[in-house]
């Protein structure tokens, strides 16, 4: 039986964050890109998505292999990988399985090769990793030297699962605190792998940046209502899901950086609470655990402003006291300053008073791992 052991949450082509590709796709050009996985097994597939694409993609191979150091793959551990020979526009593609002995914790390297036009790109925003393009068919190319672009950005690459049989997975869904925004780029410091390293269980990232639980964003991907299902409950091996989302609904409305939200919606916690019922109903009629987060200090963030701050307060408080969710997770209390609650405690803060460090994001992960 497959378990996903590396995921990444599919949106809509968009300038996004950061320079990327997924406007002007691909053509007569390779894409590799680097994730870690949180499972092992001595199998392992892909899965490809083209979620937002209004016509197929014809792709014309697939590589895998152990990673080396930055585009190069350990030599003999290169596998190719057989698919169909298209994506289907709004659908996903699997591959077969090959033989590729995997640990939890390594990082694989996936190399896409498209030799056709594919238009505009589903892909996930922010990697907070290197991807790399190079120009023509680099499938075999174990050096990397022919990868001469960089991304922080994934594209079409939804999930890497192995044959490890496990059940016990865990799915991280959220806004750009799950995604993993203030960790240091390229070193794997996001609250997802540090519990993964914490509690030895498999554990996918579900996480957007800028993600809204109530509303849908040209940027920001669909909202959480909507992708919930194929984001964490069509995800392999997962039993438990953990929600940490509602932090952008609350504070768009009291920033004007938000290009794609003239005016944002002002969101009050009635409203919010039939959000997370919503979750938790989708959740457990399939049989998972759902585990609840309070939303984080953001007291002096661009987010943050009296409205805000009100609902914040009442939405943590029936997380922690409506009995809705399995178990509670108070990240609001084991985050804040002692000497101002509203607010990140400073040697967490990765300085904009919203996103946490990598050893914020570590304490994150510590008391979720307890309540587990």
């Amino acid at each position: 039986m497959f378990t996903t052991a590396w995921s990444a949450s599919p949106q809509l082509p968009a300038e996004g964050f950061t320079p990327n590709w997924s406007r002007e796709g691909f053509w007569r050009q390779s894409v590799r890109q680097v994730v870690r996985l949180s499972a092992g097994g001595r199998r392992v597939r892909i899965r490809l998505s083209h979620a937002y694409g209004t016509s197929p993609v014809r792709l014309a191979g697939a590589t895998i292999g152990r990673t080396a150091t930055g585009a190069g793959v350990e030599p003999g551990s290169l596998r190719t990988l057989t698919l169909a020979d298209e994506i289907p526009a709004r659908g996903s593609l699997v591959s077969e399985p090959v033989e590729l002995p995997v640990t939890a914790g390594e990082s694989v390297t996936v190399t896409l090769h498209f030799d056709a036009a594919t238009g505009p790109a589903t892909f996930h925003a922010q990697a907070f990793a290197p991807s790399y393009r190079g120009q023509g068919d680099l499938l075999t190319d174990t050096g990397g030297q022919g990868f001469d672009a960089v991304s922080e950005s994934w594209y079409f690459l939804a999930a890497v699962e192995t044959d490890s049989g496990r059940t016990d997975g865990i799915a991280l869904f959220g806004d750009s605190l799950t995604d993993g925004f203030g960790s240091t780029v390229g070193a794997d410091r996001r609250w997802s792998d540090a519990l993964a390293r914490l509690s030895g269980r498999p554990v996918l990232n579900a996480g957007i940046g800028g993600n809204l639980l109530l509303n849908d964003s040209a940027w920001y991907g669909e909202r959480g209502v909507r992708r919930f299902r194929r984001d964490v409950l069509e995800l392999a091996g997962v039993d438990t899901a953990v929600v940490l989302l509602g932090l952008n609904d609350i504070g768009f409305s009291e920033t004007d950086e938000q290009p794609t939200y003239k005016p944002a919606p002002v969101v009050e916690a009635p409203e919010l609470i039939a959000g997370y019922d919503e979750l938790i109903r989708q959740a457990q009629s399939q049989g998972l655990r759902v585990i609840g987060c309070t939303l984080l200090p953001f007291g002096g963030s661009d987010h943050w402003g009296e409205h805000a701050a009100k609902v914040a307060h009442e939405v943590n408080e029936w997380t922690r006291c409506s009995g809705a969710y399995d178990a509670v997770a108070d990240l609001a209390r084991v985050m804040a300053d002692p000497y101002d609650p509203d607010r990140l405690r400073p040697s967490y803060d990765f300085g904009d008073h919203l996103h946490p460090n990598d050893l914020g994001y570590e304490v994150m992960a510590e008391a979720l791992a307890a309540v587990l």
